[in-house]
């Protein structure tokens, strides 16, 4: 069951009427709103997920991609206002994490309605983010998707694969190979950074870079994986994580590598 709204960039799969709270789900390059339904499903009954879904996929396959970070976060920053009569968090992973970071900042400048908490996971701080061109071919794109493990292996060598998921991909490793961060301290809400101990793409001082970009409190999260460690074995440890920082534990309380609160 989808709860239907006013635009195509949110996907509501499990509606929850009374709900206090609601997440929100961006979802990384290449990405799309379904591979983000087990974190919305198991979420506390007191809080609603809903899922970004971004043009050029799935139910949206014939909508032209965004290759900018503008053209992406400025429509999608006006749907989000949907959700705005109760409390909300933003969770991005990888290129999410810059595109939910991204509409804070937006969300901030025009006296919007900010998320009471902002959740980065899988992708560096701002002032540790740099270029990249894969964009630029197709075979190292297609590599880095494939060692990064967010899609089955079967799945990926099944004939034809590549070719439909290439212009997504393209379009998103644009955005994010191009998009230069604003420098200094532009966020005033609380940011949780989540990382994977074994991610190639984030190390524990780019996670902490995240630290520089706001003026509120962050922590850094830890869990055992790669990249993609929020589908592996530690998805039961961040979905045990996120129910305990959602129903309100201590925003300082220490967590060890599983995710799980020691005080």
């Amino acid at each position: 069951m989808s709860t239907e709204v006013p635009s195509p960039w949110l996907r509501g799969y499990f509606p929850r009427p009374r709900a206090r709270l609601r997440v929100v789900f961006f979802p990384h390059g290449g990405g799309s709103a379904s591979f983000y339904r087990p974190l919305a499903r198991d979420l506390p009954d007191e809080v609603e997920g809903w899922v970004v879904q971004y043009p050029g996929r799935e139910d949206r396959i014939g909508d032209p991609c965004c290759t900018d970070m503008p053209g992406l976060v400025e429509p999608l920053a006006k749907a989000l206002a949907y959700l705005d009569d109760r409390p909300v968090w933003f969770f991005g992973h990888s290129m999410g994490a810059s595109v939910a970071h991204e509409i804070t900042r937006l969300l901030g400048a025009v006296g919007g309605t900010l998320p009471e908490r902002l959740v980065v996971s899988g992708r560096p701080g701002p002032a540790r983010q740099r270029p990249d061109d894969k964009h630029l071919d197709d075979d190292r794109l297609w590599d880095d998707v494939c060692s990064l493990g967010g899609t089955d292996e079967q799945l990926l060598r099944l004939p034809g694969v590549r070719e439909m998921a290439l212009p997504a991909l393209r379009a998103d490793y644009r955005l994010v190979g191009t998009y230069r961060p604003p420098p200094g301290r532009d966020l005033s809400v609380p940011v949780s950074v989540c990382y994977g101990t074994e991610d190639p793409e984030v190390d524990a001082e780019d996670a902490a870079a995240w630290a520089a970009a706001t003026s509120a409190d962050t922590e850094l999260v830890r869990f055992p994986g790669g990249h993609f460690y929020l589908r592996g074995d530690a998805q039961a440890a961040l979905t045990a994580w996120l129910e305990q920082r959602l129903r309100g534990r201590p925003r300082n309380a220490p967590t060890d590598p599983a995710g799980r609160n020691r005080g």
